[in-house]
């Protein structure tokens, strides 16, 4: 415990981490998984428990039917290296010598988005921007007094396409909500799930 708490004391994490810090930290998956399964439950956590569940997710096997050489792979990995690097940033706190890991304010804080996008699906800024071009189009036909388009008022178009934006921001917000860590039973990335 003593060098537990030495090393908490080496750490700055008075702030909030920079972007560059998260995505370094992130940019694996099996960090992520780990994450996730912190952000479901913030009680203290055996490794033993967490390379379990990490295991499942990324052999995508149930907790029951991950083999002992699957659970030790991303065990010792875990302890080695994802482990240690996430504690030096002060994501969460582990103990090595006890195996346990602990979440810290900055694990709470951190709030991922991961806008998984399938190759036949538009990610949500190519939307908007088809809809901005849509309305400069739609605005530019009214200028031009083309008809059909003239059969409503400049006011009824103006309330369709913000009626527009508005559902499809109400749309977006609900899917991001999804796909944030944490946030349901098994990370983004496999709770999207794929066709192919």
């Amino acid at each position: 415990m003593v060098a537990q708490q030495q090393r908490t004391d080496n750490i700055d994490d008075s702030g909030p981490l920079s972007k560059g810090e998260i995505f370094e930290v992130l940019r694996n998956q099996r960090r992520r998984y780990v994450l996730q399964y912190l952000k479901q439950d913030t009680r203290p956590v055996e490794l033993g428990d967490l390379a379990q569940q990490v295991a499942a997710w990324e052999y995508e096997t149930t907790l029951e039917e991950v083999t002992p050489e699957q659970r030790k792979r991303v065990y010792t990995t875990l302890q080695q290296t994802h482990l240690p690097k996430m504690d030096q940033s002060g994501i969460l706190l582990f103990d090595s010598d006890d195996g346990v890991i602990e979440v810290t304010d900055r694990t709470r804080d951190i709030s991922i988005y991961l806008e998984i996008v399938p190759g036949h699906e538009f990610a949500w800024r190519e939307l908007y921007l088809s809809l901005g071009a849509i309305s400069s189009a739609l605005v530019a036909a009214l200028w031009l007094e083309i008809y059909p388009l003239t059969m409503l008022s400049d006011l009824t178009w103006t309330g369709i396409v913000a009626v527009t934006f508005t559902l499809t921001a109400v749309v977006h917000i609900y899917y991001e909500r999804n796909m944030r860590l944490g946030h349901g039973e098994q990370p983004p990335e496999l709770s999207y799930g794929s066709d192919d």
